[in-house]
């Protein structure tokens, strides 16, 4: 069973021995805006709809004649920057869990750059100096109550991402520990040796007492105890970090095999093996350790994808549903120079600017829903096309090959305009599925059902092979406009 916890819903999926899908169960929770750019869960209400998912799929297991007795593994897979504190003797959370999305230790952060610490975190960590990043908001947070700093040290707290969390939750206090892949995305582990910096502790006055333990991503972490809905001792065998599962899922297990995964926001990882690369465009960061070897990828992240898709449902009421987009941007052949930056939560890789804001721009009165539509799916194109050149430039890796997954990789027009922008053929598995599909085949892996991971190949054939049709001269000029607009977006004309 894979546990995909995301940032706006919780999956469980069922696989059989050959990793097809026996059955599935999701649940949707609420996300909390208390401040402006401050973005919460209440992981109480996280927690509960992981039950529910965890329910429906053993259910929905239990009608088709499956036997939830034989459950012989979990896999854990997770928004990764997210995290909580709670009591380590009662398990009760101290507030809301701090999401990835949010900006509220942008100040910190500047303070940081000012004070010529940026280079320092980067060379010890692989990452920016940017609020997405767990460590600057737990220093926050601890700074915001004495009592918390106190009882932290005192080690009566636990701190956690979302994985260390649902491990903590499913044993029932027994596991309060983390894989590589998500502690490196916390900027308090160091990226050479894979353990908690002392450096970056002092640095962010984290205290070592409420971190948990860093293992490796097919470690047996424990096993379950004490649910009312699983049997107990069930192991889980495997977690990776959501983009890292995607990866795996993908079989992008070689150095220069890449993917992009449209969620709520995007993620383009480029396999660099054994060796860590660095890039401006992006950040070097722990693909996977499986049996003791450190595997390392190039990652560039864009916060606002599919999220641009929801506000646009959600916010301007233009859609009821987000399947919605592709139909109403079918119907325009193009967006009649409007166009949409996706800077709802600021601007991620190459650009590192937390206090950039949505634009869309360019409309006249002959201008259309339809055309913003098309403006949102081409703009979410653009921001991705903005990190592949320069992050391909500045990690001399030969692309290999080019996979795309996510609910958002389904949409023609987005996956026509990545093709077209990106100059680059992009290939869709059967199964979009992967970041669920990633550690369930690594927690196969784990559990012997596979002897080696490019076994799992054959149970995704690909769907889809998109080519660019755009001419290399038309798309100059556009990616060109483009770059202007988001110039001007960051330096304030806008």
């Amino acid at each position: 069973m894979a546990i995909d916890q995301g940032t706006t819903s919780s999956r469980a999926i069922i696989y059989n021995e050959h990793l097809k899908v026996v059955s599935v169960g999701q649940e949707a929770f609420p996300q909390h805006f208390p401040k402006a750019n401050w973005v919460e869960h209440n992981l109480n209400e996280l927690w509960t709809s992981v039950e529910h998912a965890i329910q429906i799929a053993l259910k929905n297991a239990k009608d088709s004649e499956f036997d939830v007795q034989k459950i012989v593994g979990i896999g854990i897979t997770n928004q990764r920057e997210t995290f909580g504190l709670w009591d380590r003797s009662t398990g009760l959370p101290l507030g809301r869990a701090i999401v990835w999305q949010c900006r509220r230790s942008a100040p910190l952060c500047d303070k940081l750059r000012k004070s010529g610490k940026s280079k320092i975190i980067e060379n010890l960590t692989g990452l920016k100096t940017d609020p997405y990043f767990s460590g600057t908001k737990l220093s926050w947070v601890l700074d915001s109550d004495k009592n918390f700093r106190r009882r932290a040290e005192n080690g009566e707290l636990a701190f956690g991402t979302i994985d260390t969390f649902l491990m903590w939750k499913l044993s029932s206090g027994d596991i309060h520990s983390t894989d590589v892949s998500n502690a490196s995305r916390t900027m308090l582990m160091n990226l050479k040796n894979c353990q908690w910096d002392k450096k970056m502790l002092s640095l962010l006055k984290v205290p070592r007492e409420l971190l948990p333990k860093i293992e490796d991503s097919d470690a047996v972490f424990g096993v379950t105890r004490g649910l009312k809905f699983l049997p107990d001792n069930i192991p889980i065998c495997a977690v990776l970090g959501d983009q890292q599962a995607a990866l795996f899922g993908q079989n992008c297990i070689t150095p220069g095999t890449a993917k992009i995964t449209y969620g709520t926001g995007a993620f383009f990882l480029v396999n660099t093996g054994s060796k860590i690369r660095k890039t401006k465009a992006g950040v070097s960061t722990v693909a996977w350790r499986i049996k003791g070897k450190t595997n390392y990828a190039l990652e560039a992240s864009v916060f606002i994808a599919g999220a641009a898709v929801q506000w646009l449902r959600d916010g301007l009421k233009m859609i009821e549903k987000s399947s919605e987009i592709e139909s109403l941007a079918q119907a325009c052949d193009h967006s009649d120079g409007v166009f949409f930056i996706p800077a709802l939560s600021g601007l991620g890789a190459p650009h590192w600017f937390p206090d950039a804001k949505g634009l869309i721009g360019g409309l006249s009165r002959r201008s259309t829903k339809a055309h913003i539509a098309r403006a949102c799916l081409e703009g979410i194109a653009h921001s991705i096309a903005d990190t592949f050149s320069l992050l391909i430039k500045d990690s001399k890796v030969s692309l290999k090959n080019l996979r795309v997954d996510g609910g958002a990789s389904l949409n023609p027009v987005l996956l026509q305009a990545q093709a077209d922008y990106l100059q680059s053929k992009v290939e869709r598995p059967k199964d979009i599925e992967s970041t669920a599909r990633g550690v369930a085949g690594l927690a196969a892996l784990s559990l012997g059902l596979f002897s080696k991971a490019s076994e799992l190949k054959k149970s995704n054939p690909l769907d889809a092979e998109v080519k660019p049709q755009m001419k290399k001269s038309e798309v100059k000029k556009l990616r060109a406009l483009w770059e202007r607009r988001v110039k001007a977006l960051i330096f304030g004309a806008y």
